[in-house]
């Protein structure tokens, strides 16, 4: 795949991608998740390079419709008046109402919450679903926040984000550190302020008021779904492979429970601070103890497996990455794999690699492992299924009505299928044989290239 802007042949896309660079010359997240999407799509520009222009597609897509910043005071439990930063970055709403996450997390700012929303457009396209793209939350950490602490700054958070979202006009849902407890407060104090029960304006709710089944397991399944389509097509049995996940948070634990219900071996994973190895096959109920239960760090496997080893972070290649496996799926967070990590991965004779979080490879990891021939899920593909199934969620608040896990399920694993179909369709067309980065980017491109177009110049 190229990424490099002097390789292009589009002029136009070489200006596009200039402008970018220099309008958001602060924004390093931002310009590479466009970068990367933009440099795969350049087989489709050239045949309509001059209808882009002359509409300023391109210029419209990367810039978002509105961007929305505020801030956030809440008190601690020490009476002490506490700040934080608010976003909602409503990025492009040319298919649905805006959709996408809330992340809470210190390293928020503008650029993140900006490629976040970008990358949201093109997965949500691939759903088939009608969601547009966006994205949202804050600098805010709930790590050793009381539940209290939690409660207030959510109160406080949606105060502002109340203005701005609804089941027809954007919808959030969780990403990293808002899980269902921060998502129940939200919607409390939505509900609370609008003296309406909209059940649809945020999703990842509790079952008792109005989630839906499979949404907690949604964004993992679907990766493995995703992942075990791509190898049945290039001839690979999932069956017995070795896996190693990046992360332990939601991505990453139904990741693993559908992986080992395939039949491949999970023998690491990870969190911030290292990663367990545990060579007869992870005990997912362990973590999903430690994690979803205790809000714990993932060392403390060892109290229950003092046969597994552990590994701190100690270097510029987090120790997971050392494990030799068959299968990596980096489900942590953004630019976790970098092309030193690559290098390494390839030379401990990895097959394929499954992105469960948003943009965990660098560019030059990305054009490393297909360089050599490693098969590349991307996120905006491989973890599509939260967004899916949130959508799903959005469907049974309109019906009131709610499905059967089975159900459910089914429909996640039917819409994956389709959605790496779309993938392998869309590289195959445009010379991109096992691309399946450019296969995406391509695929949905084109559907929201055609909405925009037929929509006028908004």
């Amino acid at each position: 795949m190229i990424t490099c802007t002097k390789e292009l042949k589009s002029s136009y896309l070489k200006d596009i991608i200039r402008q970018i660079k220099l309008k958001n010359n602060f924004e390093p997240e931002f310009i590479q998740a466009v970068e990367e999407v933009l440099s795969s799509l350049e087989p489709v520009i050239l045949e309509h390079e001059e209808e882009f222009k002359a509409s300023a597609l391109l210029e419209r897509l990367v810039e978002p419709e509105r961007i929305i910043s505020f801030r956030v005071p809440w008190v601690d439990d020490k009476g002490q008046v506490q700040v934080n930063r608010g976003y909602r970055v409503q990025f492009n709403g040319s298919i649905g109402p805006y959709k996408g996450g809330l992340r809470f997390h210190p390293s928020v700012n503008q650029s993140i919450m900006k490629f976040l929303g970008f990358e949201q457009i093109f997965k949500n396209a691939l759903t088939g679903l009608p969601i547009g793209g966006g994205k949202g939350g804050s600098d805010f950490d709930p790590k050793g926040k009381s539940d209290m602490e939690v409660m207030k700054f959510c109160q406080s958070f949606m105060n502002e984000l109340q203005k701005h979202i609804g089941q027809d006009t954007d919808v959030p849902a969780g990403d990293i550190g808002v899980g269902a407890r921060e998502i129940g407060y939200l919607f409390g104090q939505y509900r609370k302020i609008r003296n309406t029960f909209e059940a649809g304006v945020l999703t990842g709710k509790g079952l008792e008021y109005g989630g839906s089944l499979v949404r907690k397991e949604a964004t993992g399944y679907g990766l493995m779904y995703f992942m075990k389509e791509m190898l049945k097509a290039n001839n690979i049995d999932i069956k017995n492979k070795t896996v190693i996940i990046s992360g332990s948070g939601n991505v990453a634990i139904y990741a693993c429970e559908k992986a080992q219900q395939m039949g491949a071996n999970v023998v690491a994973m990870s969190d911030s601070s290292g990663c367990i190895y545990d060579k007869d096959g992870i005990k997912n109920n362990i973590i999903k103890n430690i994690k979803e239960v205790n809000r714990g760090r993932i060392k403390d496997y060892l109290h229950d497996v003092p046969t597994a080893q552990y590994y701190e972070n100690n270097s510029n290649i987090p120790p997971v990455y050392n494990i030799k496996a068959d299968i990596i799926l980096p489900c942590a967070t953004q630019n976790d794999i970098t092309i030193d990590t690559a290098k390494l991965l390839v030379k401990n004779g990895c097959m394929a690699i499954g992105e469960g979080a948003n943009m965990p490879c660098s560019n030059e990891a990305i054009e490393y492992f297909l360089g050599n021939n490693i098969l590349l899920a991307p996120g905006k593909a491989a973890n599509a299924g939260g967004v899916a199934t949130s959508a799903l969620e959005m469907c049974q608040n309109s019906m009131r009505y709610f499905w059967s896990f089975d159900e459910v399920d089914k429909k996640l694993e039917n819409t994956m299928i389709n959605i790496f179909n779309q993938c392998k369709n869309a590289s195959e067309k445009y010379g991109y044989k096992n691309n399946y980065v450019a296969g995406a980017n391509i695929a949905a491109f084109m559907k929201v290239s055609n909405a925009m177009k037929e929509q006028g110049i908004i």
